[in-house]
């Protein structure tokens, strides 16, 4: 798939599609259905012409009103991969590296599409903020960086949440997570047991911890925080918080750690921070230490390494912060530690589960967590 060219006829056919919607002031992402209706009759007015005259005909007429379409309210030649259940993800190099499908842009067609992502978002990109960090309409994140920072063209990167493995069930079907090890971690977002989920890059954290919301009582009301919304998670009392950037003028920002305080005045049940990389890690921890459960991601290459890390990033919050104080309450408060792995054929899947037993010498000491002998819960397909 390429941009249309100046002689292609779907050219003309977009501009009075265009002019239609704006005639009869119609969104094509509130009104897709006649959005479609509109469309598809231009595409047959066209072919009626072409014929009587000997032109180019857009003969298949499904796929010429989905193009339009993409065009005017979706993400372009992105579209169709964006709408593909078996792409992951998507990233742009360069607008004729493109990874990795068979699709060749313009630096101006790239800007355009970056524009039109970030259009509802409230966020931007440009000379003083040369990176930027958003979700999309779906919940697939866009991560864009340019130049200078890059060496030439603008990079973007997409990566997709997919529906299919949004419950603890589509993980054990994946092979992602053992029967047992489901019923393990279902238990324990059900009794309010507070759950790190830690992994690399890539890992399938962010899935993991959709999927242990998804698992969370009908009843417990969830608040979660993150840089920009990914977990795409659905719950009958939930609230989703995500950070600001700041403004022009440098001002407005909302970051985490201010989330995070928020968050524990609306009388969460349980508290998911996305992801935590910072000073947030300090409030987390307060928040744990107070009763109140908690669930949320972090880098880390073994689940050991992950409660070292949770030690180590409240000290980044402020020089009256030690580890005699940090140690001891993560120690008291992190109930299970999942870690999560990728391989070299791109497989995730759950490496271990530990729970913390204490402190010896400083460490915080750990044992596999014991799989429950009790019967399963229902699984989310059964309730």
């Amino acid at each position: 798939m390429t941009l249309t060219s100046p002689a292609d006829p779907t050219v003309s056919v977009v501009a009075r599609v265009r002019e239609s919607l704006r005639a009869a002031q119609i969104d094509p992402q509130r009104d897709p259905d006649r959005a479609s209706q509109i469309a598809r009759s231009e595409v047959r007015r066209h072919n009626d012409f072409a014929l009587a005259r000997g032109e180019r005909t857009l003969d298949d007429e499904a796929h010429h009103v989905r193009d339009i379409l993409a065009q005017l309210s979706g993400f372009g030649p992105l579209q169709a991969y964006l709408d593909d259940p078996e792409v992951e993800e998507l990233w742009i190099n360069a607008p004729d590296r493109i990874f990795v499908v068979p699709l060749a842009l313009t630096d101006t067609a790239v800007r355009d599409l970056v524009e039109r992502m970030l259009h509802a978002t409230g966020r931007r990109v440009d000379l003083s903020q040369p990176f930027v960090d958003a979700s999309l309409p779906d919940g697939s994140r866009l991560h864009v960086v340019i130049p200078d920072i890059t060496r030439r063209h603008w990079v973007v990167n997409i990566r997709k949440f997919l529906p299919r493995y949004r419950t603890l069930d589509d993980l054990v079907v994946a092979g992602s997570v053992t029967a047992a090890d489901a019923d393990l971690l279902a238990i324990a977002m059900r009794e309010g047991r507070s759950i790190l989920v830690s992994g690399a890059t890539h890992a399938g954290k962010t899935t993991l911890l959709a999927a242990l919301i998804a698992a969370c009582a009908p009843s417990q009301r969830i608040v979660t925080v993150e840089e920009t919304f990914e977990l795409a998670v659905d719950a009958p009392d939930l609230v989703a918080l995500q950070g600001r950037q700041p403004s022009l003028e440098g001002g407005g920002e909302v970051t985490l750690r201010r989330l995070v305080k928020e968050a524990l005045r609306m009388r969460p049940d349980r508290l998911v921070i996305g992801e935590v990389r910072d000073a947030e890690a300090l409030d987390l921890v307060l928040a744990l230490n107070t009763g109140v459960p908690g669930a949320a991601t972090i880098h880390a290459n073994s689940a050991a390494d992950a409660l070292r890390k949770l030690c180590s990033l409240p000290l980044l919050a402020g020089r009256n912060i030690d580890s005699g104080f940090v140690v001891p309450a993560v120690a008291a408060s992190v109930d299970l530690v999942v870690h999560c792995q990728r391989d070299a054929t791109g497989r995730r899947r759950v490496t271990e589960i530990v729970e913390p037993t204490g402190l010896e010498d400083g460490v915080i000491r750990t044992r596999p967590a014991p799989r429950p002998e009790r019967q399963p819960l229902m699984r989310s397909r059964d309730r």
